[in-house]
């Protein structure tokens, strides 16, 4: 089992009344509610919590992009990654992902992905998702029922820059390119694994399934629920004749708060849960499905968007409601294990991404049940699909050596340096080349202790190769 600790980042000051103020939290929501300089705290804590689930022993933190709303105050979730892949050095950093539908051109994303590769050493899991109707159709002003096309000529584009070590030219529909040359390039080779969000959608299975990419099911109405959609890809798994059925090839993302027992979870938990399904995911119905959004396969299946559910929507459920209903997994952590163990059988998947962090929940409450989680749940967890362990292709493969952040020489070492640099250049020959391999020599000796690494050995000089012709 792989888990992902993962934080959708919402905005926790909603007011109490705000499904009867305002119509929706996504798209028109009113921008007076955001207050910067409260957001300068909010973003800095949220990336603590992440950081502080790296080191608990997750195998990923997590995060994803959307516009225009207050469920996830997340529109660039590259910037964040990058903050993240300088603090931490052994998780994998999720990127789940960019809609890549919505960039202009999308090679953006191949070069900001490879960038965040090297950063990381390698430790980037990317996710292409096409996006909700309400960020790409009424936030972004992208055609519905040209949405998906749009977003498979990019998903090409994108793939070609990471395969294709010469320039080429690129002639779509929606970008043309006359050079298409990405620097940087990966450090995952070809590319990073992918994962795919997906709401039910059948050309989302068969895209997996032709891309060796993972499924990945992001559902609110929960785990219990979510079984006849995952039962519907894996049946496409086998009706594809797939090599195999892996639990890797799939995920599942389920809201999980855990105490030293089931009463202590519901005084801890209960109201921040609660914030988050009756504002959080107050949606008006109206953005949560544009027309020509869904394909007519899709519909078909009955696999209609969650942010605008039947029946009154999640306003009228209680915590007895969200936990009976599997929307919600919290208890004692002997309950929360023994409901993983029935999501994770029952939807067959080996990757679980762990909303932890929910709606208002304060800090200090989340990093209680996260703690407990990583301690006395996860554990627990971990063996449950043996036949599988050794299946890597849908994460990440770091290198050994990673960079280590903030290990420039200091000003005593640097003033050293200089001064052999400009002794050796001294008694170089007329072209530099010996002043230069003597001051490269020169650079590492009497080198302190914590002067190595990456970042120091790269400011060494280096012979400045051929200029190489085409």
């Amino acid at each position: 089992m792989r888990f992902t600790w993962f934080n959708l980042m919402p905005w926790p000051d909603l007011p109490a009344d705000f499904r009867e103020k305002h119509r929706s939290v996504w798209v028109d929501i009113d921008s007076r509610l955001f207050e910067p300089v409260r957001a300068h705290g909010v973003y800095n804590t949220y990336m603590d919590m992440l950081e502080y689930a790296g080191r608990l022993g997750f195998d990923g933190i997590g995060i994803n992009e959307h516009h225009q709303n207050a469920y996830g105050i997340m529109p660039s979730p590259n910037l964040i990654a990058a903050g993240l892949a300088r603090r931490t050095s052994d998780v994998a950093i999720v990127v789940l992902g960019n809609s890549i539908a919505l960039y202009n051109p999308p090679v953006r994303v191949a070069e900001e992905f490879a960038m965040l590769d090297c950063i990381s050493g390698g430790r980037l899991v990317a996710g292409f998702p096409v996006g909700t109707s309400m960020d790409t159709n009424y936030s972004y002003g992208q055609i519905p029922a040209l949405t998906r096309e749009k977003y498979g000529e990019a998903h090409d584009l994108i793939m070609r820059a990471w395969r294709e070590p010469e320039p080429f030219a690129f002639n779509g529909r929606y970008t043309q390119l006359r050079y298409v040359n990405i620097w940087p390039r990966p450090l995952q080779q070809p590319h990073p694994p992918i994962h795919i969000p997906g709401g039910g959608s059948v050309e989302t299975y068969d895209f997996c399934i032709d891309n060796t990419y993972s499924y990945s099911y992001l559902s609110f109405s929960g785990y219990i629920r979510a079984k006849a959609l995952m039962q519907g890809y894996w049946d496409r798994v086998a009706q594809r004749n797939a090599p195999d059925a892996s639990p890797y090839r799939a995920g599942f993302a389920q809201t999980i708060c855990v105490a030293e027992t089931d009463e202590e979870a519901e005084r801890l938990y209960a109201e921040h849960v609660l914030y988050f399904y009756n504002r959080c995911l107050h949606v008006f119905p109206g953005f949560a499905d544009a027309p020509g959004y869904r394909t007519v396969k899709t519909i078909q299946t009955g696999a209609l968007s969650q942010y605008a559910p039947a029946r009154g929507g999640y306003a009228s459920l209680t915590w007895k409601d969200l936990i009976e209903g599997g929307h919600v997994i919290a208890g004692s952590p002997e309950t929360v294990r023994q409901r993983m163990e029935d999501l994770i059988r029952g939807l067959h998947v080996g990757n679980i991404f762990c909303l932890m962090h929910v709606g208002d929940m304060p800090v200090e409450k989340c990093m209680y049940s996260t703690r407990l989680f990583a301690e006395k749940v996860m554990p627990a967890l971990r063996g449950m699909f043996p036949e599988h362990a050794d299946d890597t292709r849908f994460w990440c493969k770091p290198v050994a050596r990673q960079a280590v952040p903030g290990t420039l020489p200091d000003e005593a070492q640097v003033r050293a340096r200089v001064a052999a640099a400009l002794a050796a250049g001294a008694g170089g020959g007329a072209d530099g080349s010996a002043g230069g391999d003597a001051a490269g020599a020169g650079a590492g000796e009497g080198s302190a202790p914590g002067s190595t690494g990456a970042v120091a050995d790269a400011a060494r000089p280096r012979p400045v190769p051929a200029r190489a012709e085409r």
